[in-house]
């Protein structure tokens, strides 16, 4: 229960920034590029601290690792109001974009410990935790974004964001991760362990599995930062219904990931992945692409629902078979995807149109289910 609500405390406070972003680009005056260029430092900072949580992981064990950022991720998310050019805000991202990759590998290494001593594919549970945190942050926002400043707001995230790792954090440090079932203990469909592959197998399947939830994150990230200027801007909606694109997608996501160990039981992972991808595609043409905001909403919607459960079993499978060094490098890909993807819609709008720009989603999720298929024989379903 206390990793499930510091799963909920990270997507809580992610999408309490995301939705004020509109109110941070006006305040800095800042373009569609050079929005991109900010928010690639939250791309830097967490790809920089990524493969180094892995190590501190190992070290001195991932509950720690996730209290400490717990409450980094809480006063760092107060910095980007405070700032007002885009040199400025990208400076304070670094800061933010560290702390969010630092806790997002902690709690997922110890999210894969207790899946393997479960013996059952619980992992998209901690995600949907996740996602139901992003759901109430993005709804939250959009109560607030007409009445109350980014500053003020932001700055009461910070101070939840305390009192939450403070009551739960003592949890996690009372309590040492559990220890994997040896082999024989395995669940149902598991891979061979690290130590029954070679090493050069390991890393390959890796990186794999680091490449699928680069794709589908990548759509996430789109999103969490674009959705709302492409309901606003592009089909003028108002800035509380704008807010409640993020909210339909982070919805869907979570239905869609507390059914994700059903599903997983029942379709098993390659058709989790192949179906997933697809149904992403899909949904998000008709959202970028959708004439009217309730159409693109429905796109939002059935675009979680896709993306849902393939991020979560890509980290799963990766952590499996590396431990921490294989979260670390998955999740380095996946939330690399996640929030490199801004930055380059950024871009992508500059030069075509924000519409077209998100149909690079569709295009990911896409080659997400491609390739889940194409190596359902190097992993087992």
């Amino acid at each position: 229960m206390a990793l499930t609500i510091f799963f909920a405390l990270d997507g809580f406070i992610f999408a309490g920034w995301v939705v004020r972003i509109p109110a941070v680009k006006e305040q800095t005056g800042a373009s569609a590029s050079t929005l991109g260029l900010a928010l690639l430092g939250v791309s830097a900072g967490a790809v920089i601290t990524m493969m180094l949580t892995g190590r501190l992981c190992r070290r001195f064990g991932s509950h720690p690792v996730t209290v400490v950022s717990g409450v980094l991720l809480a006063l760092s998310v107060a910095l980007p109001p405070l700032t007002h050019s885009a040199l400025t805000l990208g400076l304070v991202l670094l800061v933010f974009g560290a702390a969010y990759g630092g806790i997002n590998v902690a709690m997922n290494s110890a999210a894969v410990d207790l899946v393997a001593a479960l013996r059952r594919p619980v992992m998209p549970s901690f995600h949907a935790a996740f996602s139901l945190g992003g759901m109430l942050g993005a709804g939250l926002g959009g109560l607030v974004a007409g009445h109350v400043s980014p500053t003020r707001h932001l700055l009461a995230l910070t101070v939840i964001g305390l009192l939450v790792t403070a009551a739960v954090g003592p949890t996690l440090l009372r309590h040492d991760a559990p220890t994997p079932p040896d082999d024989h203990g395995r669940i149902r469909n598991e891979p061979a362990s690290a130590s029954e592959r070679p090493a050069g197998r390991v890393r390959g399947l890796v990186l794999v599995f680091g490449l699928i939830a680069l794709c589908t994150a990548y759509g996430e990230g789109a999103l969490a930062d674009w959705g709302a200027l492409h309901l606003e801007e592009d089909l003028h909606a108002r800035p509380g219904v704008a807010a409640a694109g993020y909210s339909c997608f982070a919805l869907a996501m979570t239905i869609g990931r507390l059914s994700g160990t059903a599903l997983l039981e029942r379709l098993g992972r390659t058709r989790t992945l192949v179906f997933g991808g697809a149904t992403g595609a899909a949904g998000m043409l008709l959202g970028s692409l959708a004439p009217t905001v309730w159409l693109a909403l429905l796109g939002f919607a059935v675009t979680g629902l896709g993306l849902a459960n393939i991020f979560p079993v890509a980290v799963e499978r990766a952590g499996a078979l590396a431990g921490p060094t294989g979260v670390a490098a998955a999740s380095t890909l996946g939330y690399g995807g996640m929030l490199l993807g801004p930055p380059v819609i950024g871009f992508m709008a500059e030069w075509f149109s924000l519409p077209a720009a998100l149909t690079s989603v569709a295009v990911l999720a896409g080659v997400a289910a491609l390739t889940g298929f194409a190596t359902r024989r190097a992993a087992v379903s």
